[in-house]
């Protein structure tokens, strides 16, 4: 239409929420669906963190809080990340936004000018990209494929550095993945970014609790305090506590872009629900004790998932360290031809046609900047999931 902006010719709607959407809209229609395509535990909120902000509601707790969050919480994150990341952050260094996104967007649009390039390894979040064209700026892809575990080395991220540079997006573990990054990769990142000063670093940490076997996390500000005063980290308690819905992100970093992320804020949605703002302070100063539980249970599902895709005629999964989901690569279903003729050219038609075909519904991965592969959601139910990938399997098995 005439009308809209031309910003909004530089990005496309999200394709996982789309897929989830086609999910529901083909279950509400009666199809027999296993959606895997969400990116969010499938069980409730802890009941202690529920009750806070059950309490909050009958305590009256329920007015507008600073743009940015309200003290209680700011005070929270900083006891969260001198406890778990051995980050010092005062509460004025501290933002609280609608969910992980929102801080990231914030930060993005306070940051940006027409021409200044965001490094993104890819396979990268969805959204990461069409964040950085809104903003103005220009997202600078590295490609790091399954012959590199999906990381990006520091060679790359060296030759992806201009004087145009100013930020890299690093998230570990990934979102598509499930790669994370050893502390002895994280230092020789780090090492490169010591050497280029007008670089920052935008660390989603949003997965930090969900890693597995004996893989230990960290992150960049922590392995390199040469780069506290250039790094926003970020994290938020959607994933590890299961709060999804209630939206709440946070961040860590510079007065300076704190400040200017709460005036972004304070003109587009000000402050988060006051209600999940005090969830969340029960979320982080609470029992942690399920932290570790929750992660050995995804821990089975993936090594679930990982066994049944592999024994998948065509696909090869690699077993990630962290989050939950897996990103298989399909290079040898990619040529073939389904029963009805259909030729699997690419990575969207597979997953078309393993939605049509099967019910299962998985996200593809061009969607994520690396293909021929798809990324599976494995956060439901063993059931659930056993059922999908046997589908997977016969779906395969009748590509010629």
């Amino acid at each position: 239409m005439a009308f809209l902006s031309a910003t909004l010719k530089r990005v496309k709607p999200s394709p996982t929420i789309a897929v989830t959407t086609l999910a529901q809209e083909l279950k509400a229609a009666g199809r027999d669906v296993i959606g895997l395509g969400a990116g969010e535990p499938d069980f409730d909120t802890p009941e202690n963190i529920a009750a806070a902000g059950i309490a909050a509601i009958k305590a009256g707790k329920t007015k507008y809080t600073a743009p940015d969050g309200m003290p209680e919480l700011k005070q929270a994150i900083c006891d969260k990340f001198a406890r778990e990341n051995g980050l010092t952050y005062t509460p004025k260094q501290i933002s609280i936004g609608t969910g992980g996104k929102q801080i990231l967007y914030n930060a993005l649009m306070a940051t940006l000018d027409p021409g200044d390039e965001v490094i993104i390894p890819a396979p990268y979040w969805v959204s990461y990209p069409d964040m950085v064209l809104l903003a103005g700026g220009e997202p600078v892809i590295v490609e790091c494929g399954v012959e590199a575990a999906f990381k990006m080395t520091p060679a790359q991220l060296e030759a992806a550095i201009t004087p145009k540079t100013k930020w890299l997006i690093f998230n570990s573990p990934s979102n598509p993945t499930g790669a994370g990054y050893s502390r002895a990769e994280l230092q020789a990142l780090t090492a490169v970014l010591v050497k280029h000063p007008h670089v920052w670093i935008m660390s989603d940490d949003m997965y930090e609790h969900l890693v597995f076997d004996d893989f230990e996390f960290f992150t960049p500000a922590q392995i390199e305090p040469a780069l506290y005063d250039r790094t926003l980290t970020v994290n938020g308690v959607s994933k590890a506590y299961a709060m999804t819905g209630w939206r709440i992100g946070y961040a860590g970093g510079p007065v300076e872009l704190i400040n200017a992320m709460r005036m972004i804020q304070s003109q587009s949605t000000s402050n988060p629900c006051t209600i999940s703002q005090w969830a969340a302070v029960e979320a982080l100063n609470g029992t942690q004790d399920f932290l570790p539980e929750n992660a050995r249970l995804f821990q089975r599902r993936r090594d679930l998932v990982v066994r049944m895709l592999n024994a998948a005629q065509g696909i090869s999964c690699p077993t990630p360290e962290g989050a939950f989901y897996v990103y298989p690569d399909i290079s040898g279903c990619i040529g073939k031809t389904a029963p009805d003729g259909t030729i699997i050219e690419t990575d969207e038609i597979f997953c078309t046609k393993l939605l049509e075909d099967t019910g299962v519904a998985v996200v593809f991965g061009a969607a994520f900047g690396v293909s021929p592969n798809f990324r599976v959601s494995y956060a439901t139910s063993d059931e659930q999931l056993t059922e999908a990938c046997t589908r997977i399997q016969n779906f395969c098995a009748k590509l010629n």
